[in-house]
C-alpha cells in the first residue's frame, strides 16, 4: 500500500494542511519550513502501532508532550489531527484505506492525552468512529486509539501494520565509525546507524551477501579507487564490513568501516535502506555528505530499484539539493513544496504554470528549488 493524501491540522509547524502524495515524493522546503516535521507525521503513526509496546502516550510523550507538538499558531483549536488515505496505487478514486486521529490534552488533573477523534474507512465505507458510548461512560478508552490495540484492531490490522513497519534512514557516519567510543544508549528503531553492523548480521547470510555484492557494485561506480566489500566478525564476534581499494601493492590489506570515508558510509547506507524491506521509507537530506554527481544518480537509483520489486516500496524523502533536483527524470507530480507563512508552514503539490515548466524540458531544480530560497539570504554575507 502507499500513502496517497495526507491532511495535517495543528500538527508542529502546519495549522491546517492537504497534499497528495505518489510511491516517491520529495518534500521540499526552505530551512525551519518543516521538512522534517511532515516526516515525523509517519513516524509518530509508526510509534502509535509498532508492535513492541509504543502507543499514543508513549508517542506523545518521546515528542516532548503535546505543547511541543502542537502548532503555536492553534491558539483556539487544541486538537491535533492527522488524516492519512491508502491506496495500492497513488491514482486510485476511492482509497483504500482511511486513517483519522484526533487528540488534545484532557485540560485537568493528570493531563492526559485523549482521542478526540478516531475514524477508519475501507473503501469508502466507515468501520467505526470514536468517540463511542463505550468511551463516553469510560473515558480511560480514550487514553488509547484502537490502532494501537490487538484486540480492537483486527478488522483494519493492515493499516495498523502499515505503519508500524515504517522505516527511517538518516545515517550519520560518525556514530558507526566512533560508536563503540561513543557508547551510551542507541535510539528505539536505530534511526542514525549507531546499530546499522548489528543490524546488517542480523540479516539472513545468503540474503546479506546478496544485499552486499549489489553494493559493493555500486560503490565501485561511485568511490575511486574502490574494489570490493565484505562482512566480517572480529575476534570478540562483533560486525564489521570491510572494503578494499585498488593499490600499488598486489593484495593490498582490507579497510575496515572506521576508514570509510563519509561519503562511503552515507551511499553505502542509502543503499541497503533500498534493498533492506518494502515497507515505507522515510529519508531525511541523502544528498549529504555525497558527491553532486551521486546526487544527481539517487532518484534513477530508486525508479530502478522499485521497478525490480514484486510490491513498490514508498519513498519519501526530504531535501534542498539542487543536483538530486536536476535530475530530468523526476516527475513533477512526485513533489511536495513546504511554504511559510504567517499562519504556518503549507504543502502543496506544483500548480499548473509550474507542471507546464517541467513538460517545457525545464528541471524541478530550476522551476522549484528557487521558491525555496530566503528572501534576504544575499544579505547574510554582510552579517558581521
Amino acid at each position: 500500500m502507499l500513502v496517497t493524501r495526507v491532511k495535517l491540522k495543528n500538527w508542529r509547524n502546519f495549522r491546517s494542511t492537504d497534499v497528495t502524495m505518489r510511491d516517491v515524493t520529495y518534500i521540499l522546503g526552505p530551512n525551519a519550513s518543516g521538512k522534517s516535521n511532515f516526516l515525523d507525521v509517519f513516524r509518530f503513526l509508526r510509534d502509535i502501532s509498532k508492535p513492541a509496546g509504543g502507543g499514543l502516550q508513549a508517542a506523545v510523550i518521546a515528542r516532548g508532550g503535546i505543547s511541543k507538538l502542537r502548532c503555536l499558531h492553534a491558539r483556539q483549536d487544541p486538537e491535533v489531527c492527522i488524516d492519512v488515505e491508502l491506496s495500492d496505487s497513488p491514482d486510485d478514486i476511492i482509497p483504500k484505506w482511511r486513517y483519522v486521529l484526533g487528540f488534545k490534552s484532557e485540560g485537568k488533573g493528570a493531563q492526559r492525552i485523549l482521542v478526540s477523534k478516531e475514524v477508519v474507512w475501507n473503501e469508502g465505507k466507515k468501520l467505526f468512529s470514536r468517540p463511542d458510548d463505550r468511551d463516553r461512560k469510560d473515558t480511560l478508552m480514550l487514553t488509547q486509539t484502537r490502532l494501537e490495540q490487538i484486540a480492537t484492531n483486527a478488522h483494519f490490522r493492515k493499516v495498523a501494520e502499515f505503519f508500524g513497519s515504517i522505516t527511517y534512514s538518516h545515517l550519520v557516519p560518525q556514530l558507526l565509525k566512533f560508536a563503540d567510543q561513543l557508547g551510551g544508549r542507541v535510539l528505539e528503531n536505530d534511526p542514525f546507524g549507531q546499530s546499522f553492523l548489528e543490524r546488517i548480521a542480523k540479516v539472513n547470510e545468503r540474503v546479506r551477501n546478496s544485499r552486499l555484492n549489489k553494493i559493493s557494485k555500486a560503490l565501485t561506480l561511485a568511490v575511486p579507487q574502490f574494489r570490493e566489500l565484505r562482512f566480517v566478525k572480529d575476534d570478540s564476534g562483533h560486525p564489521h564490513l570491510e572494503s578494499r581499494y585498488a593499490h600499488h601493492r598486489p593484495n593490498a590489506g582490507w579497510q575496515s568501516e572506521e576508514h570509510f570515508s563519509d561519503g562511503t558510509l552515507r551511499l553505502l547506507g542509502l543503499l541497503w535502506a533500498f534493498l533492506d524491506g518494502s515497507s515505507m521509507l522515510l529519508l531525511e537530506e541523502p544528498e549529504i555528505s555525497l558527491n553532486d554527481a551521486v546526487v544527481k544518480e539517487i532518484p534513477l537509483i530508486i525508479h530502478r530499484l522499485q521497478k525490480n520489486m514484486k510490491v513498490k516500496r514508498q519513498v519519501l524523502a526530504s531535501t534542498h539539493s539542487e543536483a538530486l533536483l536536476s535530475n530530468p527524470g523526476i516527475d513533477g507530480r512526485s513533489i511536495i513544496l513546504l511554504e511559510v507563512t504567517t499562519d504556518g508552514s503549507i504543502a502543496r503539490t506544483l500548480q499548473k504554470d509550474e507542471a507546464l515548466a517541467l513538460e517545457a524540458g525545464l528541471s524541478v531544480a530550476e522551476v522549484v528549488l528557487p521558491k525555496t530560497r530566503p528572501n534576504s539570504v544575499d544579505q547574510l554575507g554582510l552579517w558581521k
